[in-house]
């Protein structure tokens, strides 16, 4: 199984992090033993004093597929999830400052909690969906996938003209702006179309 991110596909939150916005997706991927699933509690890393939250809807690969077509996308994903892609900013900074590589920042253990999945259908038109964070109450990420540089075929399309994917593996399709960090004590709760998906705490 794969986990398999998508960067800077919101303009709002490419502005924030002062990056360019990308012509093609921009992928990466975190290992199997990142994923947190069943609202466990997320345990704060002990090398990073700056880790941050991005919350991102997640598709479920249903179907192995290679160089698919990106009309045919739809068909290679049954159920979303909401996700939350931390990120360990502190060291993120400091691998881009040198040139290096950062899975460092993005790999560790716990750092892709995952909701429960639900079907498509149950969302509507998945190309208009609402999603947003709060964090101890207070809404701090907010976004809708229209708002996508890349909508989901496109980024199933230029992904497996790289990478094949098969059943099971995860897509984070990108965060909105309003990413921050978190702290020991906060409760985290994701919202997708209006369910409640994500309830856990930093611990």
């Amino acid at each position: 199984m794969k986990i398999i991110c998508i960067g800077r596909n919101y303009a709002d939150h490419a502005r924030e992090m002062k990056s360019a916005v990308p012509a093609t997706p921009v992928f990466f991927m975190k290992p199997e033993t990142a994923l947190v699933t069943g609202n466990r509690s997320f345990p704060h890393p002990e090398f990073s004093t700056d880790v941050h939250h991005e919350v991102e809807v997640v598709l479920r690969i249903s179907r192995e597929g290679k160089h698919i077509r990106e009309e045919e996308a739809w068909r290679y994903f049954r159920k979303i999830a909401l996700g939350i892609d931390f990120t360990a900013r502190d060291l993120q900074h400091r691998m881009k400052e040198k040139g290096l590589p950062w899975e460092v920042a993005k790999g560790f253990d716990h750092a892709a909690p995952v909701s429960k999945f639900l079907p498509v259908k149950r969302f509507g038109d998945i190309h208009n969906l609402q999603f947003r964070l709060d964090v101890n109450g207070t809404t701090v990420q907010e976004g809708n996938t229209s708002g996508m540089i890349f909508s989901f075929e496109t980024i199933l399309a230029h992904v497996s003209g790289f990478v094949t994917l098969k059943p099971g593996d995860l897509v984070f399709t990108g965060t909105p702006a309003g990413v921050g960090p978190v702290k020991a004590g906060d409760r985290l709760e994701g919202f997708l179309g209006g369910i409640r998906m994500l309830d856990f705490l930093v611990e």
